[in-house]
Order: C-alpha cells, then sequence, then structure tokens
C-alpha cells in the first residue's frame, strides 16, 4: 500500500470510495463534485489517499479555512486494515504542522466512525448540521494522545 498526498488526477477514484461507503453516505452523490474536492486538497487544504495496486482505497482531506476535516473514508472491503488510521495521523500530523490549534468533524451517531473518532482521542463538543455529532482535537490533545499511544 502506498500513502501520498492527493492530486487532481486521483478525484475519480476518490469519489468512487466515498460513494461506496455503507456509513455516512451522501443522500444524493451530486452534493460533492469533483469541483469541490479539488477545491478542498489544493486551495482549502489537503488531501490524501491509500493506493493499491493503482487503486484508491482511502482518503482524508483537511480544511484549514474552516478548521475541519472535510473526509475520511475507506472502501468497505478494506476495512479494519488500519487504512484510516494511518491516514487520520498523517492528516493530523499536516494539520498541526501548519500552524492551527484547532480542528472539527462532524458525524452521524452510532456508526463506527463515532467509536473511531473516539478511539482516536477525540471529544464530543455537542451536535452539528442534521444531528451529527460535532467532535474537536487540539494540537495539545493530539501531541498528548501520540505520546500516550505512541506503542500500541
Amino acid at each position: 500500500m502506498i500513502y501520498r498526498t492527493a492530486t487532481t488526477e486521483d478525484i475519480p477514484q476518490i469519489q468512487v470510495v466515498r460513494n461506496a461507503v455503507t456509513e455516512n453516505s451522501l443522500s444524493d452523490p451530486g452534493l460533492v463534485t469533483d469541483k469541490d474536492c479539488e477545491i478542498y486538497i489544493h486551495q482549502r487544504g489537503r488531501g490524501w489517499v491509500c493506493e493499491l495496486n493503482h487503486t484508491i482505497i482511502g482518503f482524508a482531506i483537511a480544511d484549514l479555512q474552516d478548521d475541519n476535516i472535510w473526509a475520511l473514508f475507506v472502501d468497505p472491503a478494506f476495512e479494519n486494515q488500519g487504512i484510516g488510521k494511518r491516514l487520520h495521523d498523517m492528516m493530523l500530523d499536516w494539520y498541526f504542522s501548519c500552524g492551527k490549534e484547532k480542528v472539527w468533524l462532524g458525524t452521524a451517531p452510532g456508526t463506527r466512525a463515532e467509536t473511531f473518532y473516539r478511539k482516536a482521542g477525540w471529544t464530543e463538543t455537542g451536535m452539528h448540521g442534521k444531528g451529527e455529532i460535532k467532535f474537536e482535537m487540539t494540537k495539545a490533545e493530539w501531541e498528548r494522545w501520540k505520546e500516550n499511544n505512541n506503542n500500541q
């Protein structure tokens, strides 16, 4: 598996992964356009992909403008292999290296994503949008979490 920064050429495969997920799926795939992806990975922040045999199987995108994790998804056929965790960690290391002090995200309650973020040290801070749980992570919390979980 190869982990690397996302490029514009990755967007069609990113969309395939985004639309393959069974949790936190889009009610209308047209809500997130290729142009949206391009703006988020080149202008608003950065994206990362996990590639296997020239196929994107996971991706993550951080938004520096809204201090938000815009996306973190893994193809369901490749779940529970540590791909999401590795993309998550790369993304947060980069995000906080940009001088940011806090980041947030929203995810549906009762999902594997909710459990994932809790295990990764995120703090629930309320609700967001249409019934999503809002989580936050500070730079200090991230550094402390990494230090405490380095050998796990």
